[in-house]
């Protein structure tokens, strides 16, 4: 049994809090599931000691955009059409997916990325076939430990008149969900739309999801502008010109958005989620919108998307990031005006940690190692072969570490991680469920 006070001794702390600073030798005390104090040498007689010396100490990753429920067919379709990707997946696949799969995909994937220190996930579920496909993408996010949000779709049955010009309103499903498993929004599970927007849906529809939303008192999260195809369809003009815009939206992708809506979203306050790895990977999605969501004063979030294309870390995504961006910045590509000449490794460290938890609406509650947020804390092994000697912090975990590095992980002041070790499921009952799955999925012998 875990005790209520925790003091996490002597390890070098990345608060990302101006406030709390940097310390290469801190403790943490953690009471419950808060963090109380953070600074060095501090004197704590009744708590339990947990020895953070050799230790990188941050705030738990916020991946901002996952379809977690995809995780049991990892990697299949990253070197292949990406439309494949969208007929297989969001078509005859997705529509034979059990309330089983759908289970054991979001598990493994919540597991996984706890597993690599990302203790926050939005899981942007859009496999609502039935509504036990939904409870069992519900109870998975409970059941793996994490602090999720999820974002509630839409089906995968007939999908195609969910997702081409839809005439077909959000699933009045979610108002079940909202009173059964969401009634209060303090909990580690929390309730979020994924919304269709304007490239999906008809004006009436669209405004009709968003509306009944913000009835649920929800946020909506939003592909925008992936792929050449959606440019003309200029939905965050569209929502502009309705007056719907807002802080508690969040958009996808963005990479065909024009210059003008990207104004648009940062004059409402709305947040944007990157997928780095997958929008590297998928051929035609269009340039990764760093430079412009920048100059318009939008600091991104950071997002694991799918890993049928791409890998789940957070360490992958903010890889990609940093070089995606000094790359584009001195590579001769056009540039935003405005745009910073180059993104600092910080930056980085803040788009997967900070803006993730604004993008989330948690930034009140996580995102930062700051006293009164609550203790989702991550510990990475300095002294691994990969990243000793450690020069710089920061470095250390933009360029160079992996999941493998994470020595521990809290959620709420809760060990879900210790010694390199999940300690919230049977790893070898997941990995044989998942298998099972992944083998009625692809319909393998």
């Amino acid at each position: 049994m875990q005790t209520q006070r925790k003091l996490l001794k002597g390890g070098w702390v990345i608060s990302m809090d101006p406030k709390v600073g940097n310390h290469r030798s801190a403790d943490i005390l953690v009471e419950g599931e808060k963090i109380m104090d953070v600074a060095p040498n501090l004197d704590v007689a009744d708590a339990e000691q947990i020895d953070a010396t050799g230790m990188l100490v941050i705030p738990g990753f916020v991946d901002t955009h996952r379809h977690t429920w995809q995780t049991c067919v990892r990697h299949r379709y990253a070197d292949i059409d990406p439309q494949i990707y969208f007929a297989e997946m969001l078509g005859a696949k997705g529509a034979a997916y059990r309330p089983e799969d759908v289970y054991i995909g979001t598990l493994l994937g919540a597991v996984s990325a706890l597993d690599s220190g990302i203790t926050t996930m939005l899981d942007w579920s859009h496999i609502q076939n039935s509504a036990e496909h939904t409870d069992a993408a519900v109870i998975a996010l409970q059941d793996s430990g994490m602090r999720a949000i999820f974002a509630h779709g839409w089906p995968l049955v007939d999908g195609a008149s969910w997702m081409f010009n839809s005439q077909r309103g959000h699933l009045e499903d979610i108002r079940r969900l909202r009173q059964q498993f969401f009634s209060s929004d303090d909990r580690l599970v929390t309730l979020a739309m994924a919304g269709r927007g304007p490239e999906m849906a008809t004006r009436d529809v669209w405004l009709g999801d968003l509306r009944l939303a913000r009835e649920l008192g929800i946020r909506s999260s939003i592909h925008m502008g992936a792929y050449a195809r959606n440019a003309k369809v200029r939905a965050i003009a569209q929502m502009h010109e309705a007056g719907v815009l807002g802080e508690d939206l969040t958009f996808v992708h963005c990479c065909c958005s024009h210059d003008d809506e990207i104004s648009m979203m940062a004059d409402a306050g709305v947040t944007a989620s990157l997928g780095v790895h997958c929008e590297l990977n998928a051929q035609g999605i269009g340039d990764i919108p760093f430079d412009r969501l920048l100059a318009a004063g939008i600091r991104p979030s950071l997002s694991g998307d799918t890993e049928t294309k791409c890998a789940g870390d957070m360490f992958t995504q903010m890889r990609h990031a940093f070089a995606y961006y000094r790359s584009w910045m001195g590579g001769g590509h056009s540039k935003a005006k405005g745009a910073p000449e180059t993104m600092t490794m910080r930056d980085v460290l803040e788009f997967a940690t900070l803006a993730g938890a604004k993008a989330t609406g948690l930034d009140s509650k996580i995102g930062s190692l700051t006293p009164g947020k609550q203790a989702d804390i991550v510990m990475i092994r300095a002294d691994d072969i990969n990243l000793a000697p450690v020069s710089d912090a920061v470095g250390a975990i933009v360029l160079a570490a992996h999941s493998g590095n994470v020595d521990s992980v809290y959620v709420a002041g809760r060990a879900v991680k210790k010694a390199g070790k999940l300690l919230s499921v049977d790893v070898s009952q997941v990995r044989a469920r998942a298998l099972s799955s992944q083998q009625f999925v692809l319909g393998l012998p």
